[in-house]
């Protein structure tokens, strides 16, 4: 009784936390097309990037079939995630790939909408009285 309960017991467990893991898909897309098209933003590097720091179970390079990460043409990055996943993480770790490269001067990090993350470049208004003065 206590072995069959136990694999009841088991099973069940692995069906909760492999279904609760499984049935939580999260699907982020980082659109870095502007910096892409103006050849100052390595979307291979990036994903690279991306596939050796992100971490699962708190240890990097265990992606597994948890973690999907491939490129969408045109400069678009599209990370699927059968795990609890964060968004803020990603805007993290492209934040951290931004200073890297030492392009953080120049882009930045947006949320267009839920899941989707957009670098743009900083808007620059007429500061050619701030440089003289330098």
């Amino acid at each position: 009784m206590k072995s069959g309960a136990k694999g009841t017991g088991s099973a069940g467990a692995k069906g909760k936390g492999g279904g609760g893991g499984a049935k939580v898909t999260k699907k982020f897309i980082i659109n870095a097309s502007q910096p892409a098209s103006d050849k100052i933003f390595d979307v291979n590097a990036f994903e690279k990037f991306l596939h050796d720091k992100i971490k699962v179970d708190n240890r990097v390079g265990n992606l597994g079939d948890t973690v999907q990460i491939s490129q969408q043409g045109d400069g678009k990055i599209e990370v699927v995630a059968h795990i609890q996943f964060s968004g803020r993480y990603l805007k993290y770790l492209t934040k951290k790939f931004l200073k890297k490269q030492q392009l953080r001067d120049w882009l930045r990090v947006v949320s267009t909408s839920p899941g989707v993350y957009e670098l743009r470049f900083f808007n620059v208004v007429n500061d050619e009285a701030d440089d003289d003065d330098e």
